[in-house]
């Protein structure tokens, strides 16, 4: 991590932040109905999850059946769909000002052209969004979010940094890791590492969440299933704290990376020693 660029961050109204995560959640459904639908199945749905692209600013699925690329350009709230590698030829549509039966229409009849049925898109979702006007038919909004999008769009730039340095030294350590890729249900960039094999095996998270019911702003977490016990979990760097609630993990949240001193320093360390101390109690 040492030599990749930290993206400042600064620290915005929590309310604003809030906006500013639910719409790209949004929208990027429909890069996990296009997933859903044109993507080869995988048992555990890792056909859906996108990967972060720096070039595009946003995130990207898994080529389609065909090859095409579908994208989100998280600060401007853009779709793009482009052909094979690399983006040259590709079409684009900003979502500000439009809704999602605009969007639909725009993206049936692109991926129409290309050979794929349009009707596919419409298949039910599988889990249940958050509530939001969009979600009843309102316009995206982001000319009035574009700082804050920005600003999401450096956290997820930073987070998948990180969650990448981090995992090659967890598989310098002998330890399978996957690539940390973001889940389109909680919209979280995740690394899920087995330590064991069969149902019950044991599992580490090394995830970032821009923000969700339990914090209402970005932070990194580091989970640990089956929870280990409390009383042995020993402190974490200044800038983390265990959380309990629902789940067992170490949580930085954005407020207190920003107060760091060297935020990414702050934040690099956290990471370590937390995936250090579940992988030895898992």
């Amino acid at each position: 991590m040492s030599g990749s660029q930290w993206r400042k961050v600064k620290r915005l109204d929590h309310g604003v932040l809030h906006e500013a995560r639910l719409q790209p959640h949004y929208a990027v459904q429909w890069l996990a109905r296009a997933a859903r639908a044109y993507v080869t199945p995988r048992p555990d749905d890792g056909h859906t999850n996108f990967g972060w692209e720096d070039a595009l600013g946003g995130l990207t699925t898994h080529p389609l059946s065909q090859g095409s690329v579908v994208g989100l350009e998280m600060t401007a709230l853009t779709l793009r769909l482009w052909d094979g590698p690399g983006r040259a030829g590709g079409q684009a549509i900003s979502l500000d000002g439009r809704r999602d039966a605009d969007i639909r229409e725009w993206l049936g009849g692109q991926l129409g052209t290309r050979g794929l049925d349009p009707a596919a898109l419409d298949a039910p979702s599988p889990y249940q969004m958050p509530d939001h006007p969009v979600g009843h038919g309102a316009p995206y909004a982001a000319a009035a979010l574009g700082e804050a999008l920005g600003e999401l769009a450096a956290w997820f730039a930073n987070a998948n940094d990180i969650l990448s340095e981090t995992r090659q030294r967890i598989t310098a350590r002998g330890i399978a890791a996957p690539p940390a890729r973001c889940w389109p249900h909680h919209f979280d960039l995740d690394s899920l590492i087995s330590l064991g094999s069969g149902p019950g095996a044991r599992t580490v998270g090394l995830g970032f969440s821009p923000g969700d019911d339990y914090y209402d702003e970005p932070y990194f977490y580091i989970s640990a299933y089956p929870a280990p016990d409390l009383a042995t979990l020993p402190s974490l760097p200044s800038i983390g704290h265990w959380h309990t609630h629902h789940f067992t993990a170490a949580v930085a949240v954005a407020d207190r990376i920003i107060a760091a001193d060297d935020p990414q320093a702050a934040t690099i360390t956290f990471v370590h020693a937390a995936a250090d101390i579940l992988i030895a109690r898992s």
